[in-house]
């Protein structure tokens, strides 16, 4: 998938993400202020979260549980020191608990990453819309 939207197209976006994704690992890419945790949040409410949904930036991760009862994993690996840190917190054990897993961040973890993931890519254009990209690995 490789489209353009803007935040009124946000909630569609976000039904489309959880449609297409073959794995529920996703690693968001992007500058920062481009939008990640806001899709993230869009995705929280599509999968039945009612919980108040905020980015996860000191704690590491954020858990939250849908209406069926499944539970969502939102972690943001912007601060962390090194990747020790993620394993000290038991990343495995998310990351391979057949739970939604959402990462902002990535990049600062890539040696601990699954290999069935999906990556997006968030770029905004000059015309003030989001270009998302979808990737499977």
């Amino acid at each position: 998938m490789n489209k353009n939207y803007s935040l009124e197209q946000l909630h569609v976006i976000a039904e489309e993400v959880i449609q297409l994704s073959k794995h529920k690992i996703l690693l968001f890419n992007g500058k920062m202020g481009v939008g990640k945790t806001t899709l993230i949040k869009e995705i929280c409410r599509v999968l039945g979260v009612e919980d108040t949904i905020s980015s996860p930036t000191f704690s590491l991760v954020n858990e939250y549980v849908t209406l069926n009862e499944e539970t969502v994993y939102h972690f943001d690996f912007y601060r962390i020191n090194d990747e020790e840190e993620a394993l000290d917190m038991g990343i495995e054990d998310y990351f391979y608990s057949n739970n939604w897993c959402l990462i902002e961040w990535p990049n600062n973890i890539k040696n601990l990453l699954p290999l069935n993931s999906v990556t997006i890519n968030i770029t905004l254009n000059a015309d003030n819309l989001r270009n998302i990209q979808l990737n499977y690995n």
